[in-house]
């Protein structure tokens, strides 16, 4: 089967944060393929929300024989693991959130799933450490790597690196 590549925003901002990552990339790797690399952890205020609890965030590379739809339905079973909670337009707190951002270099827009991820160009606590470890990935809408996203965002959130990745 082909493997795919795809990289995954994961964080949350309640619960025993720095654990929930650590089982969230276990599961990953049991469930969804090999764990290629992985950023540094980066912690930052939530996303249009106000006073919540800061977020911890990680970009999680991973080669998956999964198809979207699979990938989508083993994330919301991790997610459902989580007690996530979800509200039309309203940003909630949670453990755990798993983003997909990138599927190969595929535009892909359906119901339930759009990718590239369309906010992740907006996103600081996104572009950061998807920039540590896929810098020169070509959006597949933009044309432009992530990179040159990243220098172009004026995102004024805070965002601080709180554990530096390990390098294989």
């Amino acid at each position: 089967m082909k493997k795919n590549t795809v990289y995954l925003c994961i964080g949350g901002n309640l619960g025993e944060r720095e654990a929930n990552l650590e089982e969230t990339r276990e599961f990953l790797e049991f469930n969804f393929g090999d764990v290629v690399e992985t950023s540094s952890v980066y912690e930052s205020e939530g996303w249009e929300m106000e006073n919540v609890p800061a977020f911890l965030n990680q970009v999680v590379k991973i080669e998956t024989e999964l198809t979207p739809l699979e990938l989508l339905q083993e994330i919301a079973e991790l997610e459902e693991f989580y007690g996530r909670e979800r509200k039309s337009g309203i940003y909630l707190s949670r453990e755990m959130d798993v983003d997909v951002l990138l599927y190969n270099d595929e535009i892909i827009v359906t119901e339930n799933l759009i990718v590239p991820h369309p906010k992740m160009h907006l996103r600081k606590f996104v572009l950061v450490p998807l920039n540590e470890i896929g810098q020169e990935f070509i959006h597949p809408v933009f044309k432009k790597t992530v990179g040159q996203l990243l220098i172009e965002l004026e995102a004024t959130e805070g965002i601080k690196q709180i554990l530096v990745r390990k390098l294989s």
